[in-house]
């Protein structure tokens, strides 16, 4: 059974190694470079710092994903709506973690007062897009070419959903 719950510094190696492997092997991150386990302490402590939260999927105490959100655009009309990032081990995707971490995110947001949920999706990324329309988001954009990554222009989906 997967278990979610908030992160620790101790599941930062998990989640360094979860995030490396999408930079590496995804166009779910649009960076070209991986990064080390000082950059991941580091965003874990600002997200703790902002009240954000990281939320990670465990099973049998291995790290299957790691999910968070943060503010969508720093600007303080925008304080009441939060983007999300969800991201599964490769050898876990499929199996439900990625369901989990996202229903609890947006329980989360729902909770601390965030009226809206955004994601930010590469257009190829169908198996996220379905994800998110089964918990009810829709798409509200989409911007060809923004990106650029693995030698191609990529194409970014926006999709939100209203939390209440």
């Amino acid at each position: 059974m997967t278990l979610i719950r908030p992160a620790t510094e101790a599941d930062i190696p998990a989640i360094l190694a979860i995030y490396n492997d999408a930079v590496l092997n995804t166009a779910a991150i649009w960076n070209d470079d991986v990064v080390d386990l000082d950059n991941r302490l580091a965003w874990f402590a600002a997200r703790q710092g902002q009240g954000y939260p990281v939320l990670v999927a465990v099973e049998g105490g291995d790290v299957l994903g790691y999910a968070s959100y943060g503010d969508f655009r720093a600007f303080q009309g925008y304080r009441f709506t939060v983007e999300n990032s969800i991201y599964v081990a490769s050898a876990a995707r499929g199996k439900g973690a990625g369901t989990a971490l996202l229903g609890a995110l947006v329980e989360h947001a729902a909770a601390n007062g965030k009226h809206v949920m955004v994601a930010g999706i590469e257009a190829g990324n169908e198996v996220s897009i379905r994800l998110h329309a089964r918990h009810g988001f829709v798409e509200t954009a989409r911007m060809p070419e923004l990106g650029f990554k693995f030698g191609r222009y990529l194409d970014l989906v926006f999709l939100q959903k209203t939390l209440g």
